[in-house]
């Protein structure tokens, strides 16, 4: 029973956290707010963040381009805005993709260079980071990523979509609240509730698992068997979103303390590809025949048991019963029929897909309980194809 675990960010969840954001002692006096723009300020979020920042006396700047699959060019645009405007904290509100770039945008405001220095993996350098990024605040109006509770973020530069990060990009503060997620789309709270479940499960299976990572991992998994499904039916079932929200945070510590496996290195090779394609779509459409593999496998027959378990699968006795659960809970969401080919992606790309999975975060592959051959990556495209 060997493990590590460390956790610095401070963590205030609940409907209506967001309105103590202004009590908090916040790390610095100007912040740059990082976001992807239309829905935070649609919905009136971004407003009611600079209203907290207003009564906390914190001046601050807007950046506010961040795509859905972020990309190193808005990390250095969003660096050099800091640096121009001295700020010394950094503010994502919204989801993953810009809470990720938060991470990244406080590392380069404070470092010289490229930020593809000091990327491990595909054609970055590797180097080590000279100073200390500017601290980070969380606020996520998504449950998908679980970054709020990880130092984790994941950019694209070309079409190399690798992870990134170490104990000082954990966030400074992060706010949960349940009722920034009520305004998510049946379908993105679907894709986002399975992202944060194959956090899970993948961080359970993992060669690097532990005593410590299966407890948030199974109680994650629990909950989103539970509750996903009534999220999705309707975005106002407050104990539904909560029960997600919860279930996200906890894959997020999940992906502290241990990691995830090939599957989402396939995916990532995917959308960096077809940055149309969202994380959570491409996690689902690869799901099955990647677990499938798993369960052949038989190299973690006790754990997809377990997992079957934990999202209602009570009578569970075989690895396969886990596939079978994933299944029922995406048909639940109505996400069972997705495929590929939806997304405009060729088929003839796909070997080249698969071999970049491997080149861009080929670390994963290595914390994997079952040892994927190349021919087993491009099989599991194939057949998600359709």
């Amino acid at each position: 029973m060997n493990f590590n675990f460390y956790m610095p960010s401070k963590l205030i969840f609940g409907c209506g956290s967001l309105n103590k954001l202004h009590k908090q002692k916040l790390p610095g006096k100007k912040a740059l707010i990082v976001t992807g723009g239309t829905s935070i300020k649609k919905y009136g979020y971004l407003k009611r963040l600079e209203e907290e920042l207003d009564k906390a006396n914190i001046s601050y700047c807007l950046f506010d381009k961040i795509l859905p699959n972020p990309i190193k060019e808005h990390v250095m645009e969003g660096a050099a805005l800091s640096k121009k405007e001295n700020c010394d904290f950094i503010i994502g509100i919204g989801g993953g993709s810009s809470i990720d770039s938060s991470k990244s945008i406080a590392i380069m405001a404070s470092n010289e260079g490229d930020y593809w220095d000091y990327i491990f993996g595909g054609t970055g350098k590797g180097k080590s980071i000279p100073n200390d990024p500017l601290p980070i605040v969380a606020v996520t109006t998504t449950a998908g990523t679980g970054t709020e509770a990880d130092p984790w973020t994941v950019i694209t530069n070309g079409k190399e979509k690798i992870g990134f990060g170490y104990e000082k990009t954990y966030p400074y503060l992060s706010i949960v609240d349940p009722e920034l997620m009520k305004t998510v789309p049946p379908l993105l709270t679907a894709y986002q509730g399975f992202d944060a479940l194959f956090h899970s499960t993948e961080g359970y299976i993992n060669k690097i698992a532990s005593e410590m990572s299966d407890l948030f991992a199974l109680k994650s998994i629990e909950l989103i068997g539970k509750s996903l499904p009534n999220a999705v039916k309707d975005g106002n079932n407050m104990k539904a979103r909560e029960d997600v929200a919860m279930a996200n945070t906890l894959s997020g510590i999940v992906e502290s303390i241990s990691s995830c496996t090939a599957e989402h290195s396939i995916e990532h090779s995917l959308s960096a590809y077809y940055p149309k394609l969202e994380h959570g779509a491409g996690l689902i459409i690869i799901s099955k025949e990647y677990y499938t593999i798993i369960a052949a496998s038989n190299v973690c027959n006790e754990k997809m048991i377990n997992m079957a378990k934990a999202l209602g699968r009570k009578d569970a006795d075989k690895p396969t019963d886990f596939v079978e659960a994933l299944t029922d809970l995406q048909k639940a969401c109505n996400v069972h029929n997705l495929k590929l080919s939806d997304y405009g992606i060729k088929k003839e790309e796909l070997p080249d897909i698969a071999k970049n999975a491997r080149f861009a975060m080929g670390g994963l592959f290595q914390c994997d309980p079952h040892n994927f051959t190349d021919e087993e990556v491009l099989n599991i495209l194939e057949k998600s194809y359709k």
